[in-house]
């Protein structure tokens, strides 16, 4: 009888060796003659165990990590093949606290699939959303996306429903759907593990996207530097295509619609929405002046709805189990659950899905495990480069977005980068403003200049020049950039700075008496 052993092909197991270690398991399950099926799964989250080897038993998955090739002979020999005990050995995956206590309905099938198997993804439940969709008019699906709270997962937080309605009724010969794949905050990685883990999912809600608001034609647009995510989506929307999920008639109803991907060439500014779309369109990618908005004039100038990946994922469980079930978990009005990614000095990195409503506190500390380094956290970034730096005095600060914003923060896309004590705010500063004065599309001078007025400001308090003079500068500038800028790029970089300065204005002294405090 074969015995079925997982090894993630997720982006974080391949970089730590994945494929050694499942060339490794098939050379010596051969030379000991036992039958083995490799499965390539996505990753489950848990990266500090990566690679993580699971093995089908009668009992259940049985997790082993982090493997390495050097390890697979002491495996055989523990008979893991049985759920035989090891020093890597975690018991039942299921039971492993960091992933038994999340509520995963995005990710429920991310790790426990094979990736291009629509057997696979039929059978946990993958399609039923589509398959109700498309018995539905159109406008009932937006009521019912509406109705389930559903923000989005990239940015502001602003209501899905609300943004398909008004493609929805827009007047047009052409509409279309555009996933923003382009995942470039520090910290995040959820997008990815989507792509290259359960990649049907992001198809069957961009799929029901087009339904809902008479969209034909959708794009995924990611970045260059994700190419494994890239093979699995192409391949994936092969079979959808060939199996008559994506086509001139989706699941054999009267609806049309098809997507492809598409790579960008790396820019940070493209993560938002109308730089994507000149992008996506062959142009330099720089923000455009809003209005027009793009759910009215969006990519070609046609309506265009602009969700990001973790949105469009969290579509089919919203079709297939109702709003009020979506609905009901979260707090206020942060619906639903939040793929919470946790990175920088951690015991514990990883994927976190849970419903919103845990302290930030909780999240860093029990979740996370607090710092691998075992000395105090001092700073903890949520919402990438441009997100605020929190102290530990703000860990009971509830994750949703307006607990956030009250704070001074943001949630974005929900990455969480944690540091010790021996972190340096006054430099974490200074990468901000050099950040946006790299990354800017030099389209607005608040962003633009400002940025690169922000680099040296902060140089001159660093050095003790006229330091509260410059601390007002840098305020101003902040607050220039904070209201004059385009988009979020510009107008977000003060966040990371001013609660830089804020919580933390000891960083801030002159250098000689920074040294002297030390």
């Amino acid at each position: 009888m074969s015995v079925t052993v997982f090894v993630p092909r997720d982006s974080a197991a391949l970089a730590v060796g994945a494929d050694k270690v499942a060339a490794a398991i098939q050379r010596e399950a051969e030379a000991r003659g036992i039958d083995v099926h490799i499965v390539r799964n996505g990753s489950r989250g848990m990266l500090w165990l990566e690679v993580l080897v699971e093995v089908r038993t009668d009992h259940g998955r049985v997790a082993y990590g982090p493997v390495k090739a050097s390890d697979v002979p002491s495996l055989f020999d523990a008979s893991f093949l049985t759920g035989g005990n090891h020093r890597l050995c975690h018991g039942l995956t299921s039971e492993i606290p960091f992933l038994k206590n999340q509520t995963r309905l995005t990710f429920s099938r991310c790790g426990i699939t094979d990736p291009l198997s629509l057997e696979d993804y039929r059978h946990y439940k993958g399609l039923t959303g589509l398959q109700k969709a498309v018995a539905m008019a159109p406008a009932d699906i937006v009521k019912q996306v509406t109705d389930s709270g559903l923000r989005g997962r990239g940015g502001a937080g602003f209501p899905t429903g609300i943004k398909w309605k008004t493609v929805a009724d827009a007047r047009a010969d052409q509409k279309y759907i555009v996933c923003n794949a382009d995942e470039g905050d520090s910290g995040t990685f959820a997008d990815r593990m989507i792509m290259e883990g359960d990649p049907f999912v992001l198809i069957e809600g961009m799929a029901i996207a087009g339904i809902a608001v008479g969209a034909t034609k959708g794009y995924v647009y990611t970045r260059s530097e994700y190419p494994h995510a890239i093979a699995v989506m192409e391949e994936a929307i092969a079979i959808a295509r060939r199996e008559g999920i994506l086509g001139s008639s989706v699941l054999g109803s009267a609806y049309a619609f098809d997507m492809e991907v598409r790579m960008g060439a790396g820019a940070y500014v493209c993560g938002e929405e109308t730089s994507l779309l000149n992008s996506l369109e062959g142009k330099r990618g720089i923000v455009r002046a809003k209005p027009p908005l793009p759910a009215l004039e969006g990519l070609f100038g046609k309506p265009t709805v602009v969700n990001n990946v973790m949105s469009l994922a969290s579509i089919p469980v919203i079709m297939d189990r109702g709003a009020q079930f979506y609905r009901d978990y979260g707090v206020g009005r942060s619906h639903g659950t939040i793929p919470i990614q946790l990175a920088g000095n951690l015991k514990h990195g990883g994927l976190y899905e849970t419903a919103f409503g845990l302290t930030l506190g909780q999240i860093v500390n029990e979740i996370g495990g607090g710092t691998i380094s075992d000395r105090p956290v001092k700073a903890v970034q949520v919402g990438g480069p441009l997100g605020a730096y929190f102290p530990p005095a703000l860990f009971d600060t509830v994750f949703d977005y307006e607990a956030f914003t009250a704070a001074g923060g943001l949630i974005g896309h929900a990455g969480i980068v944690v540091f010790d004590d021996t972190v340096d705010m006054l430099k974490q500063a200074r990468f901000a403003m050099e950040f946006c004065a790299v990354e800017s599309c030099g389209k607005c001078t608040p962003c633009r200049i400002g940025s690169t007025r922000g680099v040296e400001t902060v140089d001159k308090i660093a050095q003790g020049i006229e330091p509260e003079k410059n601390k007002v500068l840098l305020e101003d500038l902040c607050n220039t950039m904070k209201f004059g800028s385009l988009c979020a790029l510009g107008g977000f970089t003060p966040y990371p700075v001013m609660s830089a300065l804020t919580h933390f204005p000891d960083d801030f002294a002159p250098a000689p008496v920074r040294e002297a405090a030390e």
